[in-house]
């Protein structure tokens, strides 16, 4: 079965729960209204389904090649780039002024899914750039931004991101690379840095390294770090001294290439200063937050397709007789099973309770920069900044479970490779990994979005939940009301974390952080059910007035289920939070 977009629910989301209209009010999104979006769909999923989606299985059969230190990508992947180049999908939320089209991000999320949806491996490639984009864009010198982005913009150039190091993974403080100035104000960079995302290729006429090094002298650890530019081809066409020495071979995203990328082995790499020395952590969490959200992005994607495929295959596979004889007598598919609808509810509920969850975040995001007023933008950047480990870590950890679930409906089929499915199931499992684990996430939500500010944001997101919550009350639907309670226990088990977290951080901190992963679960899974909860009441009122009443009757269906077997995890998550911390940290070290 091939990828279609599911570009009706795309639309509700965008339009309903994100609230396009009002994006499209903020400066510099007039145009960017509901017409608008539906185009720019369109034409995402034409791309997708019709030009990138068909390449997925040929990149994990045929993946990246590397020899004598050339990159090859799978057949098919550079005429395809050149395609969504030529398209303009790679400027599609970036600045009119440097050749962008400038729409919302509350558009530009769903062609991201679409994207990841059709082709993981090859999304990887604009994935990295947008992020090195918006590096340039925050620390840029002009003379940077003019020599660069136009041509990272229109496609012509790529970019990454380069911060792991063999001796230092995670930790930055540990990095070595040096940077040694030069008198021209150029620097020569030496060093190593591993799993670098598409770091050598051949879609694209030159690559943009973003580099984290340390300049001589410069302090320890991560107060240290300085951010440089460093590109394969110099502006006079010479080669740099930045290579390739391998690509690594991967469990999943096998088209790909994670590239070992080595500096000044002939002399040192020419490379530039992005702002200030010493100050390169911080730019660099910029493009570590685009591609968190973006990561996010990846794992509702995976579970879309992962989805869509198992709908398919239960349609298909005749097998069994359902228990309550709902199977026709001529035979039915699996999909008659009860425990199959359950997989496939299960499958649909999470996707969809994401994808809103990612599509408000969006909406947050667009009106942090563009909103006139500067509570507004403070009130919505902090409302972001909270939500993107819940967009990263939930999102991902969810793909994995849908994705797992996709093989179960698939049964022994499912553990065959020529069904396409076993590679999701592979692809999916690094989501939870790069652009920081899911226990980075949860100690960024723990420490910096919750602690820091005695638990302020977090608070204020359940009081708007709460707000959903009169409005559920004030329904008489059963769909409404079992809703009410799961959300109405989820939001109690959150803030009860909250507090705990708030009131023993200082005290009990390894306590509190054993905890962290279950924390980041229950608040995700809360704010997709509450986005579930606002999609059930708008389905309602929609069906109410004779609107899509197919469409409609699913979301509501959907959004009880979501209720009833989703949301009713967080209690649980909430024990063993708050009472389960000693039993993961007293067992001696020795007896592990």
């Amino acid at each position: 079965m091939t990828y279609r977009a599911p570009l009706r629910d795309m639309m509700f989301t965008i339009q309903e729960l994100a609230g396009l209209a009002r994006v499209a009010q903020l400066p510099g999104f007039e145009d960017a209204g509901l017409d608008t979006a539906q185009a720019v769909l369109e034409e995402a999923a034409k791309l997708s389904e019709g030009v990138i989606a068909p390449l997925n299985w040929e990149g994990d059969r045929n993946p990246s090649s590397f020899r004598d230190g050339v990159v090859t990508t799978t057949p098919g992947f550079k005429d395809a780039f050149r395609q969504f180049a030529e398209g303009g999908w790679q400027g599609l939320q970036h600045p009119v002024a440097f050749g962008g089209q400038g729409l919302p991000k509350t558009i530009g999320f769903a062609c991201i899914e679409m994207l990841n949806s059709a082709n993981l491996s090859f999304a990887l490639c604009p994935l990295l750039t947008d992020g090195a984009i918006e590096a340039l864009l925050t620390a840029g010198s002009p003379e940077q931004q003019q020599t660069y982005l136009p041509k990272m913009i229109s496609g012509e150039w790529t970019g990454t991101m380069n911060l792991t190091e063999p001796q230092a993974g995670s930790d930055l403080a540990a990095v070595r690379t040096r940077a040694e100035p030069q008198p021209d104000g150029s620097f020569r960079i030496f060093g190593t840095k591993i799993y670098i995302t598409y770091g050598e290729h051949d879609m694209a006429d030159n690559i943009v390294h973003l580099v984290l090094a340390r300049v001589a002298g410069a302090p320890e650890g991560v107060k240290g770090i300085s951010l440089f530019l460093v590109p394969k081809v110099m502006p006079d066409g010479t080669r740099n001294d930045v290579h390739c020495v391998s690509i690594e071979h991967k469990l999943g995203i096998k088209a790909s290439p994670t590239a070992v990328l080595q500096y000044g082995d002939h002399g040192g790499a020419t490379g530039y200063l992005i702002g200030r020395e010493n100050e390169g952590l911080a730019y660099m969490f910029v493009m570590m937050n685009a591609a968190r959200y973006a990561v996010g992005m990846q794992g509702v994607a995976l579970a879309e397709r992962a989805y869509q495929k198992a709908v398919g295959y239960a349609r298909d596979r005749v097998q069994g007789k359902a228990v309550d004889g709902s199977t026709p007598a001529t035979g039915g598919g699996i999909i008659h099973h009860p425990d199959v609808k359950r997989m496939l509810m299960t499958m649909r509920a999470f996707t969809e309770g994401s994808r809103a969850m990612a599509a408000v975040a969006a909406a947050a995001y667009d009106a942090a920069h563009a909103h006139p007023d500067a509570a507004a933008r403070k009130q919505n950047q902090a409302f972001y900044e909270f939500l993107v480990p819940l967009v990263k870590g939930f999102s991902t950890e969810m793909s994995l479970e849908v994705t797992s679930l996709a093989v179960q409906v698939h049964g022994g089929m499912g553990f065959i490779e020529e069904t396409g499915i076993a590679q999701m199931y592979r692809d999916a499992k690094i989501l939870t990994i790069y652009e920081g684990t899911t226990a980075i996430q949860a100690n960024d939500l723990v420490g910096r979005k919750t602690a820091r500010d005695g638990g302020g944001v977090a608070r204020a997101i359940a009081a708007q939940i709460e707000v959903t919550e009169g409005e559920l009350a004030a329904r008489g639907s059963v769909a409404a009301q079992a809703m009410l309670k799961r959300l109405r226990a989820a939001r109690v088990a959150y803030l009860e974390v909250v507090d705990y977290i708030v009131g023993h951080g200082k005290a009990d901190p390894g306590g509190v952080y054993a905890g962290s992963v279950p924390y980041l679960m229950l608040a995700g899974n809360l704010v997709a059910g509450w986005q579930m909860a606002r999609s059930l009441l708008i389905a309602e009122d929609r069906l109410a007035a004779g609107e899509d009443a197919a469409f409609m009757q699913a979301k509501i269906t959907t959004a009880r289920f979501y209720a009833d077997h989703i949301l009713s995890r967080a209690p649980g998550l909430r024990d063993s939070i708050v009472d389960g911390a000693e039993a993961v940290t007293t067992m001696a070290l020795e007896s592990f």
